[in-house]
């Protein structure tokens, strides 16, 4: 991070990122909840792969993610994340 190329605002902010991932990898889980039960197909698919990367950010273990989507329900997600909150 000591990086010269960086001000030291931008500094701060990279390292306040870093610091909040996991909040803000929850976040974004949360939304993509909500996209879950609106798509299908494909787009369900591309969906799945975003919340498994967000849920595995925000602590999650690997082997309940893969339980989760096997089961692809979006109640269960969202229940799991509500217990998280």
């Amino acid at each position: 991070m000591a990086d010269k190329n960086y001000s030291a605002h931008q500094q701060k902010i990279i390292k306040r990122f870093y610091e909040n991932r996991d909040s803000i990898a929850l976040q974004r889980a949360q939304e993509l909840v909500t996209e879950l039960y609106l798509t299908e197909g494909k787009k369900r698919e591309k969906v799945w792969v975003t919340l498994a990367k967000n849920l595995e950010l925000a602590g999650v273990p690997v082997d309940h993610i893969a339980h989760l989507r096997e089961q692809d329900n979006p109640e269960l997600v969202a229940n799991l994340l509500a217990q998280m909150v």
